[in-house]
């Protein structure tokens, strides 16, 4: 065993030195927010400004109709990032650096490339919603706030330590919370809510499947694969008495149940945010005849008015709060994917001078997010056109991530078990047919 984890842990050297990492070699912290962390940290990121600008027109448009989407995407989320979870604790490596070692180069490069696009495109839409948030709160110039935000995403992300940093993401977590506040600050339904929640309301009109699609499209998206396979690799990584599963068999009944832990837990925090803020929408700007709204800062204007002065307040400060939270992940899925796709020195553990690509690619990516907020780009096409890659690039890597997760060439004696199967292959055709229905309304 002791031979198979140096082999495993060993980096390349670097400008004639080993790749050094900033984590310490520590045994992991003990207790409930040690459990968790991949998964709750792509849960939250989910629930992105461009994913508030969704809910937000789902609620207002639609109302409480739109409720039993959250419900009904709860287990297939849970499960595709499980199934993505897995592959990352049990091989030690990332979906791409997967991809990379048992499938063609053209497909990886497809599915990269894809990805890359489409994170950047929503890199810059997360800026500019952030940006016109804050302006709305305290005025000023909102290209200024732009570049403000991307500096010190990348400055925190490049700069802090991996135990610093990943506490700072944990914690931005619970800026989603305002959504919940929103919530309960205006008048709602709840018995409405309820029966819209738990029996679905579904309608065969164009608008109606283009928003169901356009919801399935914001809360099953590839970057949080990427991320959290990636994530769950680099904790093993930086852990010293951690292994790869499928060289630690031992290790696996407590891995598995952690990541459940944390996955479930991270799915049901995002799913019951995202149906927060359909209820506010809602019950507000539905309820007033705003059914129009585009964008999140858009929805945040409009309560304004209707909701008073705290329930916009506290909408606007949590588009900013998870911004700075997902635009951290989206610049760090792409370097990722890239990375291990070209077999880079990747993880945030790593010394900046020592994975100079992997930190290049993350200030690179977030670097042209900025200039999407000033090349006058429609940002509403802009978003548009980023779910469009993700519906495209998503069904084909769902079924990749689904033959990987139960080869035993990949996982070894951790291929799936068969409930989970199921449910990722159930989650697989949903999207797919997702997509088709998206091509379709065209």
């Amino acid at each position: 065993m002791a031979r198979k984890h140096a082999r495993h842990h060993r980096v390349p050297v670097l400008a004639g030195r080993i790749a050094r990492r900033r984590a310490p070699l520590a045994p992991p912290k003990k207790g409930w927010l040690a459990v968790l962390g991949p998964g709750l940290i792509t849960g939250a990121s989910d629930d992105d400004p461009s994913g508030i600008a969704t809910y937000s027109q789902a609620g207002a448009q639609f109302g409480f109709s739109m409720c039993w989407v959250m419900l009904f995407t709860f287990p297939l989320m849970a499960a595709i990032q499980e199934i993505s979870a897995r592959i990352g604790r049990v091989t030690g490596h990332g979906i791409a650096g997967n991809i990379r070692a048992h499938y063609p180069a053209w497909l990886l490069r497809s599915i990269v490339g894809l990805l890359l696009i489409a994170n950047i495109i929503n890199l810059g839409a997360d800026l500019g919603a952030m940006a016109e948030a804050l302006a709305l709160l305290v005025h000023g110039p909102v290209h200024l706030y732009v570049v403000g935000f991307a500096v010190g995403c990348v400055l925190l992300e490049i700069f802090s330590s991996y135990e610093r940093y990943v506490s700072i993401l944990k914690w931005s977590c619970l800026t989603l919370f305002a959504y919940v506040a929103t919530a309960l600050a205006v008048d709602v339904p709840w018995r409405t809510v309820a029966y819209d929640t738990l029996v679905p309301n579904f309608s065969f009109k164009t608008d109606y499947v283009v928003a169901i699609v356009a919801v399935l499209g914001t809360t099953i998206t590839p970057y949080c694969f990427f991320w959290q396979s990636s994530q769950e690799a680099e904790d093993e990584r930086i852990d010293p008495l951690a292994h790869p599963l499928i060289e630690a068999p031992q290790e696996a009944k407590a891995q598995i149940g952690r990541m459940r832990i944390d996955t479930y837990v991270g799915m049901g925090y995002s799913n019951l945010i995202s149906l927060f803020i359909i209820i506010t929408t809602a019950a507000t700007l539905n309820a007033h005849g705003i059914t129009d709204i585009q964008t999140s800062s858009q929805a945040a204007e409009a309560l304004r008015p209707v909701a008073g002065v705290f329930t916009f307040a506290l909408f606007s400060a949590g588009i900013i709060g998870i911004g700075l939270l997902a635009v951290p992940v989206l610049a760090g899925s792409c370097a990722y994917a890239l990375g291990e796709a070209l077999g880079w020195t990747t993880g945030l553990d790593r010394q900046p001078l020592d994975a100079k690509a992997f930190y290049a690619t993350i200030a690179v990516s977030t670097l042209i997010g900025i200039g999407i907020n000033f090349v006058g780009i429609d940002p509403i096409k802009a978003l548009f056109w980023a779910a469009v890659l993700n519906g495209v690039v998503s069904v084909p890597l769902m079924i990749v991530m689904m033959i990987m997760a139960m080869a035993p060439k990949v996982m070894g004696q951790f291929v799936l078990p068969r409930p989970l199967w199921a449910m990722g292959w159930l989650c697989t055709g949903t999207m797919a047919v997702a997509v088709g229905i998206m091509f379709w309304t065209w």
